[in-house]
């Protein structure tokens, strides 16, 4: 082994080619070691970047079926508030039919009430007045009770030309003009006052003034008392 060495060792120092070759095979084999480790390096490398690879596409599986997710969510949503628009709209419409059917309904009723009322309220009148005769004749005792009629062209009861027409009662000398009504407010003891002062002008005869009537208000009250007006009533 030693006289390999040695002569190993001179064939180093003489032989230029063969020192050559030896120093190239040294260093053929540390850059086959260095390729080596660059090729492990490499191959790390590459695992890593093969790793971030496949985590990267499970990320946007991961999102495009949270984005699928999110636009079922959303189309659901929109599907929801389309269908709950249109329930809200069919409301709102059916709510605006039954309200002008109510109106309808209202002002149909209202009319047939007012009617109802301006009939009743002129067969009670009548009817309470023509029942009332006798109770003038039996509260005044025997006269000639007759209907007073004249038109007014002056308008002095009234404001305006009008034909008045009132209950006149005769006893010996005295005249009694008479108001019969259902129901008395001091606009009717007013009017009444004014027909009597017609009455005195025309006729030339101061007349007494009645009314008999079952109801009175405070009002026309006051104003009997006020111009002279009898009122005969249970109030």
């Amino acid at each position: 082994m030693i006289e390999l060495k040695k002569k190993l060792i001179s064939l180093l120092k003489e032989d230029e080619e063969f020192r050559l070759v030896v120093v190239g095979l040294i260093g053929y084999s540390e850059v086959l070691k260095r390729l080596d480790r660059h090729e492990e390096e490499m191959r790390r490398v590459w695992e890593s970047i093969e790793k971030l690879r496949e985590d990267f596409l499970i990320f946007v599986k991961e999102q495009e079926k949270r984005w699928e997710e999110n636009n079922r969510r959303w189309e659901e949503n929109s599907r929801r508030w389309e269908e709950t628009y249109k329930r809200f709209e069919v409301i709102e419409n059916e709510l605006k039919r039954l309200r002008e059917d109510f109106n309808r309904a209202f002002e149909s009723l209202s009319r047939r009430v007012d009617a109802l009322g301006a009939r009743l309220g002129i067969i009670a009148e009548g009817s309470f007045r023509e029942g009332m005769r006798g109770v003038v004749e039996e509260v005044f005792g025997v006269g000639e009770v007759r209907r007073w009629v004249y038109y007014d062209d002056k308008g002095e009861v009234l404001g305006y030309p009008s034909v008045i027409e009132v209950d006149l009662l005769i006893r010996d000398r005295t005249h009694v003009l008479v108001e019969v009504k259902a129901s008395t407010s001091d606009s009717d003891v007013s009017k009444l006052w004014r027909v009597g002062k017609l009455y005195e002008r025309v006729v030339g005869i101061k007349p007494e003034l009645v009314i008999i009537t079952p109801f009175i208000d405070r009002g026309g009250l006051r104003t009997a008392k006020e111009l002279g007006v009898k009122v005969y009533t249970k109030t």
